[in-house]
């Protein structure tokens, strides 16, 4: 299986680390374990990541550009530098309304009863 985390013990710059795609959202795994997962995304305009019902609260940050954040049916906008916490459990939607490129962190411990 190809490794396709970022190399470890090296710096890089996390917007130049990912790039837009015409008519696409584009993933690229920075670290990922059992545990979670830390992940950058790129949006062309327009495009939206599919609703999804995560397991786990998601945290979202926006490195650039402006999207639209459907939580169960409840909408919100991002812009750069702005995040959010998409708590676990809930129906959410992610649609770029200018090109935008974030970072996605899930934690998946914590969630014992």
């Amino acid at each position: 299986m190809e490794n396709t985390e970022i190399e470890k013990s090296k710096s890089f710059v996390i917007l130049k680390s990912i790039e837009y795609v015409p008519n696409s959202v584009v993933t690229k795994t920075i670290i990922k374990k059992t545990t979670g997962s830390i992940t950058v995304v790129s949006f062309d305009t327009g495009e939206t990541l599919t609703e999804k019902l995560s397991r786990f609260d998601m945290f979202i940050h926006m490195i650039e550009g402006l999207a639209e954040i459907e939580i169960d049916t409840v909408s919100h906008t991002l812009t750069t530098g702005e995040a959010m916490i998409i708590p676990a459990n809930t129906r959410n939607t992610i649609k770029a309304k200018k090109r935008v490129k974030m970072i996605t962190t899930v934690i998946k411990s914590g969630y014992e009863l």
